[in-house]
């Protein structure tokens, strides 16, 4: 089902909405109060000290005005910004329209990220205030000794009902469109992540937009397995509430647990990032119900093809022939959408279906709200064709790194922000990622792009391989890659399907797939357990981590 026309003209005619104040829109909507609109995994604890299993829309605007007014009492103000520590998509969210209900911003730490990169990313944004639970808070006390000092590190049973009492007498606070509600960080592959803000405006432009084209205007159930701290779980969150459709918080985004959820509310879209997809793939999906699936939506990273082609023979869609009377087709869709924390939106989505094109590392066109291009090493745009880093123009592109404009500055280049891709285009526009510009490897036989490489290595042994890991090594001290002139050979860790029989030669084996199809050899090919490839907060695979193991994880290659 979809919204009504009526209702998306309204939505679409309120000049005063944005991502800050969207709970507090929902009654200008003829929204009843009574009705339920948030469904809940057991992660998050009201003030009342009970673990609600579902919100309705009085009750989530008497917890955003509690939790406003124990804010208010602790001193935030207007612009202020709090650090809300934890992995709890509902705790974010809850935090995250209190706060902006007095037009402060949150800034939302994963808390499994390592404690001496947590420690510097939020001593670094002077936060006025820490909010967490146990087990964080003991730790984060120690940033009672930053300067500037923060006015409290508390835990989120601290806030109780009678703190509602406390909201100021102009609630809530009126936003303008540049007004800044949120930071989200990057994954942290490479190091200390990057602290992205967002405005009123720009992490709801993307959203706004795809419902001015008459697209995303699904009233379906959605389950969110995204990770909270991430914009894409707000921002799916907040548009959840504004169309009026049943909104499932999961916290626990692993392949089993997501098919668990899946099973128990009984979704028709589900949100994941892409090791969840992976993961649920994994799995011996004939022994698990998807039967009320229509549309997966995979955000961040490009999707393994092999990995979707499984995902898409469960469930199933409706399509309208052309007698125009919509009928059911099996097989759930599943909408590859490329974007990242600072675009606030998915620029890119590339549908996959049964009998469709189905293409590898495809990410599609760019949506009609931005601007992409492939750029030369001096920001020349490039053909189709040639390979270069992706550049982006958005209006719901963040503005700037949170107190790192330096680092900002640093990630143009001629007019495009630099999401740190390399794609190429092909004639129709249609744009395929190869890999990160920190993966990619410069050898002596020429490029190998790891992402593209992998790709083509589950394609080859889609039975026998579960999961591969292409990274290079060189000699210390020489570095090499997109930025650096030094080579280095590169190596495959690959885990096996289960019951797939062990290659005798596994190099061998993997360099029988590359050469088949023109591409540089790997140096050596290793097979490892499944847990042996080091993951970040998000599920990235993190490649430095991985190099900087390498000697133990390739053993005699």
């Amino acid at each position: 089902m979809l919204i009504s026309e009526d209702l998306r003209r309204q939505i679409l005619a309120d000049r005063s909405l944005g991502a800050g104040n969207v709970v507090h829109r929902l009654s200008e909507y003829g929204r009843s109060l009574d009705e339920q609109v948030l469904w809940l995994d057991g992660t998050w604890q009201s003030p009342a000290g009970d673990f609600p299993e579902v919100l309705t829309l009085a009750e989530l605007h008497a917890v955003v005005e509690t939790y406003a007014g124990f804010y208010r009492q602790a001193g935030v103000r207007a612009k202020d910004a709090v650090a809300i520590v934890s992995t709890s998509i509902t705790d974010f969210a809850v935090n995250l329209m209190a706060l902006t209900s007095l037009g402060a911003v949150a800034s939302l730490v994963n808390a499994n990220m390592p404690p001496e990169f947590r420690r510097e990313y939020i001593r670094r944004q002077h936060v006025v205030g820490v909010m967490t639970r146990e087990p964080w808070h003991k730790e984060l006390l120690t940033h009672l000794d930053d300067d500037p000092t923060p006015l409290f590190v508390a835990m989120q049973s601290d806030i109780a009902p009678e703190h509602r009492a406390h909201i100021p007498a102009k609630f809530p606070f009126r936003h303008t469109p540049t007004d800044p509600i949120l930071i989200s960080h990057s994954s942290g592959t490479t190091g200390i992540p990057k602290a992205a803000y967002h405005t009123h405006s720009t992490l709801f432009h993307g959203a706004l937009s795809r419902l001015a084209d008459g697209q995303d205007c699904s009233t379906r159930k959605r389950l969110l397995a995204l990770p909270g701290h991430h914009v894409s779980a707000m921002s799916n969150t907040l548009l959840g509430l504004v169309l009026g459709a049943p909104v499932v918080h999961y916290t626990d985004a692993s392949g089993r647990g997501v098919l668990d959820g899946i099973e128990k509310h009984r979704p028709v879209i589900v949100f994941g990032f892409t090791h969840t997809f992976s993961e649920m793939a994994a799995e011996d999906l004939d022994k698990r119900d998807l039967s009320s699936v229509e549309a997966f939506y995979a955000s961040g990273d490009a999707m393994h093809l092999v990995h979707i082609k499984k995902l898409i023979e469960k469930g199933g869609h409706t399509v309208t022939g052309r007698d125009l009377k919509p009928r059911p087709s099996p097989g759930a869709i599943f909408i590859d959408m490329f974007g990242s924390t600072e675009m606030g939106y998915v620029l890119f989505d590339f549908v996959h279906r049964v009998g469709g094109a189905n293409i590898g590392r495809c990410i599609g066109r760019p949506m009609r709200f931005a601007q992409c291009a492939a750029l030369s090493e001096d920001g020349e745009v490039l053909p189709p064709g040639q390979v270069g880093r992706l550049g982006v123009r958005s209006e719901s592109l963040t503005p700037g790194f949170w107190n790192d404009n330096a680092r900002w500055h640093k990630q143009w280049l001629g007019g495009y922000f630099l999401t740190g891709d390399l794609v190429y285009r092909d004639p129709s526009n249609t744009f395929y990622h190869l890999d990160r510009t920190t993966d990619a490897i410069r050898t002596a036989d020429g490029w190998v792009y790891s992402a593209y490489t992998e790709e083509l290595l589950l394609a080859e042994y889609p039975d026998e391989i579960l999961d591969v890991t292409v990274v290079g090594l060189a000699e210390e001290g020489v570095k090499f890659g997109w930025e650096d002139e030094g080579v280095a050979k590169t190596y495959a860790l690959v885990a096996l399907a289960e019951g797939a029989a062990r290659p005798e030669d596994t190099t061998a084996w993997v360099n029988a797939a590359l050469g088949k199809h023109g591409l540089p050899l790997v140096a050596g090919a290793v097979v490892v357990g499944e847990d042996a490839i080091p993951v970040g907060i998000t599920g990235k695979v993190l490649k430095r981590v991985v190099r900087d193991q390498a000697e133990k994880l390739i053993g005699g290659c």
